[in-house]
């Protein structure tokens, strides 16, 4: 209850500041995928992408150099109304993935009916994931275990904006996660994490609901509020179990502000789930009942504001457990409640170019262990 007020009234103090602020880094409200669906250009084909080479060094063991992913993205316009988005995603040089591919179509400048491959509107870095618009050279661990980034389902929704209301709105009818995936199951460290269906031969019995709303009505802060609703999906042979599926409830709170050459953000997210005790039994699995992560971090560029490169200082606190309450005769794994530090350097050469270097201080609540430290440098390129 202490760190949750903390971070209450630290975000508190962000948007209270916020009303005399700058908006001084467009990458608040613009990914990807909304570069390509606002880009004009003579060619109704538009070509963008990112990507990521990081250098991993733990204590006490091997380091790890990996192309961490290269991503080619692609929007086509067929007229004034219609358009495609798709995003083509090479992990670890080997490993290809869809992670977005949908069709939108304009009833007008503030309402787009949008249907296919999506991400799930959760969160800051699910939707803003280049690695040019979040410090660090890892994203934060609370987008890898609670949320999990990147999440993304097949699903048909509206999107759009009322500048009237300074609100960006999204909802989307989604396929859920999957309970079992092939060998994997829910819970434990990952959380929910094992259950992203990704678009490939996805189950759905029963449709979950996602949505969420940003505020942008005060220069230099965007406020997020997200939501996500419905049920796992179990396969048709065990779906009448008792415990074959979960329910899930999951609620976001983020906030993104900037002034000058300070910025700020935070997130938190809580997801309650339903029916955990039978899904344990019926899968041998460790799954909570409830996940909770948050994050505070601050950032302070280091080069004067006339300069087109930026040297940004940050440090970030996350605290995120996947056994933040457990049902029934499991166990709370304390292991799973952890706490990291992160603090380095973003180094962007030119827009779309940046160069990092950070450590971290792992640690969990595990009585008498350690804290363990890694050091990482990274590449991160977008356009």
């Amino acid at each position: 209850m202490k760190k949750l007020l903390f971070a209450g009234i630290l975000l508190s103090s962000i948007i209270v500041s916020a009303q005399t602020s700058n908006d001084s880094i467009p990458q608040l409200t613009v990914n990807t995928a909304d570069r390509l669906l606002t880009t004009v250009q003579n060619s109704p084909l538009t070509i963008g992408g990112y990507g990521e080479i990081t250098y991993n060094q733990p204590e006490s063991a091997n380091g790890e150099l990996d192309v961490q992913r290269l991503v080619l993205m692609f929007g086509y316009k067929f007229n004034d109304k219609t358009q495609f988005i798709t995003e083509i995603e090479f992990e670890h040089v080997s490993e290809v993935f869809v992670e977005q591919a949908f069709l939108q179509y304009s009833l007008n400048d503030n309402v787009n009916l949008r249907g296919g491959l999506m991400l799930v509107p959760m969160g800051i870095v699910n939707e803003f994931h280049e690695p040019t618009t979040f410090n660090g050279v890892e994203r934060p661990s609370i987008d890898g275990s609670i949320i999990p980034t990147t999440w993304r389902e097949i699903g048909v929704g509206v999107a759009g904006k009322s500048n009237e209301a300074s609100l960006r709105y999204q909802a989307y009818l989604f396929n859920g996660f999957k309970s079992v995936n092939g060998t994997k199951v829910l819970g434990g460290k990952n959380g929910l994490r094992n259950g992203r269906q990704k678009g490939a031969r996805s189950t759905i019995n029963k449709p979950n609901l996602a949505g969420k709303l940003d505020y942008y009505g005060i220069n230099g802060l965007r406020l997020g509020l997200s939501g996500y609703f419905g049920r796992t999906q179990a396969a048709d042979d065990v779906d009448d179990l008792d415990g074959s599926d979960v329910g899930i409830a999951m609620v976001g709170l983020d906030a993104r502000y900037t002034n000058k050459r300070f910025a700020a953000r935070g997130q938190f997210i809580n997801a309650s789930l339903k029916d955990t005790d039978a899904y344990n039994s019926l899968n041998s699995a460790e799954l909570g009942s409830r996940l909770m992560g948050w994050y505070l971090e601050s950032s302070y560029n280091l080069l004067s504001q006339d300069k087109q490169q930026q040297l940004w200082a940050f440090v970030r606190y996350e605290d995120y457990d996947t056994h933040a309450d457990v049902e029934g005769s499991l166990v709370r794994n304390r292991a799973y409640d952890r706490n990291d530090i992160t603090f380095g350097l973003s180094y962007k050469l030119a827009p779309g170019a940046v160069v990092k270097g950070d450590y971290q201080i792992k640690s969990n609540e595990v009585a008498g262990s350690d804290s363990t430290g890694q050091l990482n440098f990274g590449i991160g390129v977008w356009f």
